[in-house]
């Protein structure tokens, strides 16, 4: 696990999509892991700017996954993950929608719905890359603390907090669904290459605790302790709680240029 304390927001957004870039520039048909949320917006943005430049990559082959879906909204509801990936990224890179991929949750297919979207993973070839945030309670994708770490795709309840916290993309919490498909940990930790991005003094608490702390379900972003190719950019505020920043940095400054992230 490579953790890089960076000095800034912008700073983390510029080189998590230098990460992205990198991976779609060695394999043009790559496929790319996509999370929703605050954290990985100003890394869609950052790519975005770049390809309206014309210095980003072309995206024509690359595919996507995104990592869960509400459960319950009416297909098409401009809050479901499948529509905000759209409008927030792939469409501005021009990625195709038939190549964009999420859970199925239509009501009617729920029962088999974990086993079909681990299958077209599998069926892709796996994840290239798989962008992640954190949850302030160490939650990763829908995996709430106690999660079990081997985890697959499937249905779980969301956590009244996780409601709450949600509940500002809504017109109010009772319109937050109660249920999502999420990928598990396992299904995360099958990624070739895992990309963490926290920012804010919110997370710092969740950040120590998956990176310093034991391996535990009660964090379930800890899991990113069993990956060979975890990297993780922190903004000052998120990488405050960290007793070894100082180090981590002096080891990513050091590191030889061609090795890359």
């Amino acid at each position: 696990m490579e953790i890089v304390p960076l000095g800034s927001a912008a700073e983390v957004a510029a080189l998590a999509a230098d990460v992205i870039e990198a991976v779609v520039r060695r394999n043009p048909a790559a496929v790319l892991g996509l999370a929703t949320g605050s954290s990985p917006l100003p890394t869609y943005r950052e790519l975005v700017a770049r390809h309206r430049a014309g210095t980003g990559p072309s995206y024509e082959l690359v595919t996507t996954v995104n990592l869960d879906e509400y459960v319950g909204l009416p297909a098409g509801h401009e809050q479901s993950y499948l529509a905000t990936i759209r409008r927030e990224v792939t469409d501005d890179l021009g990625i195709a929608r038939e190549r964009v991929h999420g859970p199925d949750a239509a009501p009617d297919r729920l029962a088999d719905a974990g086993e079909r979207y681990e299958a077209l993973i599998a069926s892709l070839g796996g994840v290239d890359v798989q962008l992640l945030g954190i949850g302030s309670d160490g939650h990763l994708a829908f995996n709430e603390p106690g999660s079990s770490l081997a985890s697959a795709t499937r249905i779980k309840t969301l956590t009244e907090q996780t409601r709450i916290d949600n509940a500002r993309f809504f017109g109010s919490i009772e319109e937050v669904p109660r249920h999502v498909l999420t990928q598990g940990l396992g299904t995360i930790l099958r990624a070739r290459q895992l990309l963490l991005v926290a920012t804010g003094v919110g997370k710092a608490g969740a950040v120590a605790a998956a990176l310093e702390g034991p391996l535990s379900a009660s964090c379930p972003a800890s899991v990113l302790q069993l990956h060979p190719h975890a990297t993780v950019l922190l903004d000052p505020d998120a990488a405050s709680g960290l007793a070894r920043a100082d180090h981590y940095r002096e080891v990513y400054l050091g590191k030889p240029a061609w090795q890359g992230l």
